[in-house]
């Protein structure tokens, strides 16, 4: 299997990255291309990727297209690869904001596509990417362009509908979760451990906390009750931060963040 992608910025580094790491394909099965020569051949050569001169020699020899480029190109570009698509062929889009509908208006009526949301974190095998497909895509060309990104990290179906409040806690909360790692360690300089340290051990005990919440599939609220004694230490935080609206902080970022998506979504 092939495959293509259009464009080699940070998200798309970040998911061929991911690809390398779990050896899901050869690398020179990996092909790329952008508008800038210099960027993606220097990027091919680094990584044993295939280098191709153009978007349509591109999507002519790869059987899933990665569409990864800024949403305000998209309309030319799936216009230059249009008559080279074929049925066969999956078109992957990880742009935000262009829906099923839209990119599906500007293929062919029985193209086989698939919506996703990855997050930056893929690169490390632990990724979060939302999927959505359309009709034509089915069975094992489905399977295919969804196992790319459980190879990856985790992979989640869901409504195109629900894509923007995915985006504002798996893509911009990876921002928000360095941000809380952040403020923990710059607590631990307060009373007098180096920043360094400080945040190794903040972002490791995120590291724990979220893993044993996976694999104890239990609520957070379950896990903070796990923690805290009666009387002790760590309710006493938990009830000051409260107290200084971390709770509603968090919320108030999240609504703050979708606003903004679903602002920018309009204009495009």
């Amino acid at each position: 299997m092939k495959i293509g992608f259009i464009g080699v910025g940070a998200m798309a580094q970040a998911i061929i990255q991911g690809l390398l790491r779990a050896e899901f394909v050869p690398a020179s099965n990996i092909l790329v291309h952008s508008a800038r020569k210099n960027h993606y051949t220097t990027y091919a050569d680094q990584n044993g990727l295939t280098a191709v001169a153009s978007n349509t020699e591109l999507v002519k020899q790869s059987d899933i297209v990665v569409l990864a480029v800024v949403p305000k190109v998209v309309t030319s570009v799936l216009t230059e690869i249009k008559s080279a698509l074929t049925p066969k062929q999956t078109l992957v889009s990880i742009v935000s904001g262009i829906s099923l509908d839209q990119l599906a208006q500007m293929t062919t009526n029985d193209q086989p596509i698939l919506r996703t949301l990855p997050n930056i974190n893929s690169e490390f095998g632990a990724g979060m990417t939302a999927v959505a497909a359309n009709n034509n895509l089915t069975g094992t060309a489905f399977q295919q362009a969804t196992d790319m990104f459980a190879a990856t990290g985790e992979v989640l179906e869901l409504a195109e509908d629900q894509f923007a409040v995915f985006s504002a806690i798996s893509g911009s909360a990876v921002a928000y979760v360095d941000f809380f790692i952040d403020a923990l360690s710059r607590a631990g300089v307060k009373y007098g451990l180096n920043k360094q340290v400080a945040t190794k051990i903040a972002a490791q005990t995120t590291l724990g906390s979220a893993k044993s919440l996976l694999d104890a599939d239990v609520s957070p609220a379950e896990m903070i009750d796990q923690v805290c004694s009666p009387g002790g230490d760590t309710i006493a935080g938990i009830l000051a931060m409260e107290k200084a609206g971390f709770l509603s902080s968090v919320v108030s970022g999240i609504d703050a963040t979708i606003a903004k998506s679903t602002r920018k979504t309009e204009r495009d």
